[in-house]
């Protein structure tokens, strides 16, 4: 084909797929809204594809005596099963799992937080709050003007300008019946 013996073309196209598949991974972000809501037009699914079929087919010429159009064959079906499984089971998941670090104010309302510097009388003081993404350090105020002392568990009234206005917080776990 094309003056070239078909083993070279697999070979010389998984070396070309393999370099674009490492510029993709560094520039996926850029490029993952132009093809997004089209199933297997994701790039990913397609350097896949094209990567197995030229992979499988260089292997199965060296390897086999199989004619070149069944070696092409099997190989594109091979390819198109592996790529279908890679979208499903790993692309979709993992696009799925996408998981933002960000919170908003709103969210800090109702949980509760440890003061780490006190906070006195009508001043501020600092409080940090665990949450699933992560410890966060907010500047924090009395919600009633009331001191607090340094490793109280304080709970989250209101979030506001970032400041968030505490209350000491006496968790229904301490108390024994």
């Amino acid at each position: 084909m094309f003056g070239y013996q078909i083993e070279t073309i697999y070979l010389f196209t998984l070396i070309i797929v393999g370099c674009i598949t490492l510029l993709y991974l560094f520039f996926s972000d850029m490029l993952d809204g132009v093809f997004e809501g089209i199933p297997f037009t994701d790039p990913a699914v397609i350097l896949s594809f094209i990567t197995i079929a030229a992979a499988g087919g260089f292997l199965l010429e060296k390897l086999t005596s199989l004619s070149s159009l069944y070696i092409l064959i099997l190989t594109c079906f091979i390819s198109a099963v592996l790529s279908a499984l890679i979208y499903y089971f790993l692309l979709v998941p993992l696009k799925a799992a996408e998981v933002s670090l960000a919170y908003t104010e709103d969210s800090l309302g109702g949980q509760v937080g440890k003061v780490i510097v006190p906070i006195p009388v009508d001043g501020f003081g600092e409080v940090v709050i665990e949450t699933v993404n992560g410890i966060i350090s907010k500047r924090a105020t009395g919600f009633d003007n009331e001191a607090i002392d340094y490793d109280e568990e304080v709970l989250i009234i209101e979030a506001k300008d970032g400041t968030v206005y505490v209350k000491k917080y006496d968790s229904p776990l301490q108390y024994k019946f």
